[in-house]
């Protein structure tokens, strides 16, 4: 066997390539059955590649039922090549590659991974410390004598009571007038996401969202056959008038923001784009889908006119949840838009998962009524501003020259550029090995020099010494 230069330049993985290459010499017979094929050490050794690469062919056809592994004597072709006389194991590793869900990108799982695995200072998860989850309170309704006594499946757009109680909740906290007809319980924004990917849209509609954007982070957009299109962000958000300009030369389907405290620059998108961008929906019929975890979590406790309560022609569908402000573990989520469209995604989720836990939502109904809903936003806020203060001037006091913020208003992320050359693979690894973790910013679809760093994860007292360890790890970076 040899390598050449169609094996390193196709794109399929040179492991499939050397297992079909044996394949094809087992089934012209130069390998008969029972005949041994190569140590794995001496088909490395002749091919050029690590062994481990010898190991993941061999292992494609053992799947494959091509040949058999003995320990201590190497692998031989099947006697039973054919498989007239023994059961074949399904090929997982190729099934696991071939189905039309993408998986997360490496990187990604890469960071999951870590944060699950080892103890580290978290400046990348998206999501509450758990001294800003209000567990006492949660706690105390848990131990309350009302919960409903019915477990059976639940109303497919969701509990009545949590959707009357939304309904509040929205006119109250984000001017939004929104009957429970028109209101959607999921489990979390994400699910919101792919209902309206998977309901609303078909393989090659044109879709334009935000650079950079968490969106470029999502598999769901290219499982779903998408043709996304970038609208770059400065320190007013999009520029609406390149949505036009994107519209007349692709003809876009759909637009996603994240408009509030956006993730992950957490820049807030000026009232006149807001504005701008309204007209430009209607007179176009573009839907907006407004992804908003954030406009509750102002540090100066100021509302935030959602695009959603400016909207006067029915164009924005506006998506939620109490992830970020009350506790990522409950699930909940919601969904607003026409009846229409809210009974289509409320289909498809029922024959997803049948309905949300009614658990969850007695807890989120019973807690958003509660006076400490009221009082937990209130630390919030407040806590969350102390705690990018607190991750800013770290920042500047150990770079200095080094690095450019955009300073958030609200939310949970901090943008930053580091100026000089340095590769993001290795910049995180170095972080990693001294206990911190972040997210390289062309995960966002952002050009080289950023990071994303998240201080609602770690606790306060802990981001001075997570700067000072990424310091370390970019200095040895470099």
């Amino acid at each position: 066997m040899v390598m050449d230069d169609r094996m390193t330049t196709s794109t399929k993985p040179i492991y499939k390539q050397i297992a079909e290459q044996i394949e094809q010499r087992i089934s012209s017979g130069e390998f008969g059955p029972g005949s041994f094929l190569p140590s794995e050490r001496s088909l490395a050794k002749e091919l050029h590649v690590n062994r481990s690469t010898i190991v993941a062919a061999y292992d494609e056809l053992q799947a494959s039922g091509v040949v058999e592994r003995r320990q201590g004597s190497g692998t031989l072709v099947s006697r039973d090549i054919w498989g007239l006389a023994r059961t074949r194991v399904p090929n997982w590793r190729h099934l696991t590659e071939t189905g039309s869900f993408r998986p997360n990108l490496p990187l990604i799982q890469k960071i999951r991974r870590e944060t699950h695995e080892h103890e580290l200072i978290d400046l990348a998860s998206g999501e509450l410390s758990p001294d800003l989850v209000p567990h006492a309170a949660i706690k105390q309704l848990m131990t309350a004598e009302d919960f409903p006594v019915h477990l059976g499946y639940e109303h497919p757009l969701g509990n009545w009571s949590l959707r009357e109680t939304l309904t509040g909740h929205m006119k109250t906290w984000r001017s939004i007038d929104a009957p429970p007809t028109s209101i959607l319980v999921t489990s979390g924004a994400q699910q919101a996401l792919h209902l309206v990917v998977q309901c609303l849209l078909k393989p090659g509609d044109a879709v334009a969202i935000e650079e950079p954007s968490y969106c470029y982070s999502l598999p769901l957009f290219h499982s779903a056959g998408l043709r996304t299109f970038p609208l770059p962000m400065d320190e007013e958000g999009i520029d609406p008038d390149q949505l036009a300009d994107l519209h007349r030369k692709h003809r876009i389907k759909m637009v996603f923001l994240n408009p509030n405290y956006q993730n992950p620059t957490g820049t807030l998108l000026s009232l006149s784009r807001r504005r701008r961008l309204l007209q430009i929906s209607a007179e176009n019929g573009i839907p907006i889908i407004e992804d908003d975890p954030y406009s509750l979590t102002s540090f100066a406790h100021e509302a935030v006119p959602t695009l959603k309560s400016l909207d006067k022609h029915g164009t924005v569908l506006y998506i939620s949840s109490l992830t970020k402000i009350v506790a990522s573990g409950l699930r909940i989520g919601w969904i607003i838009g026409p009846q229409t469209v809210i009974e289509r995604l409320a289909d498809a989720k029922q024959q997803f998962d049948f309905g949300h836990s009614i658990f969850p939502q007695w807890l989120a109904d019973r807690f958003l009524q509660s006076p400490d809903f009221v009082s937990h936003i209130d630390k919030l806020r407040t806590q969350l501003a102390i705690r990018c203060d607190q991750l800013a001037f770290s920042l500047q006091d150990q770079f200095e020259d080094q690095v450019k913020l955009i300073t958030p208003e609200g939310g949970i992320h901090l943008w930053c550029q580091l100026i000089g050359e340095w590769s993001e693979q290795r910049l995180l690894t170095e972080s990693v090995k001294r206990g911190v973790v972040f997210v390289p910013g062309h995960l966002f679809g952002a050009q080289k020099g950023f990071v994303r760093f998240t201080f609602g994860r770690a606790q306060l007292e802990h981001l001075p010494e997570a700067v000072s360890r990424f310091k370390e790890a970019f200095t040895s970076s470099g």
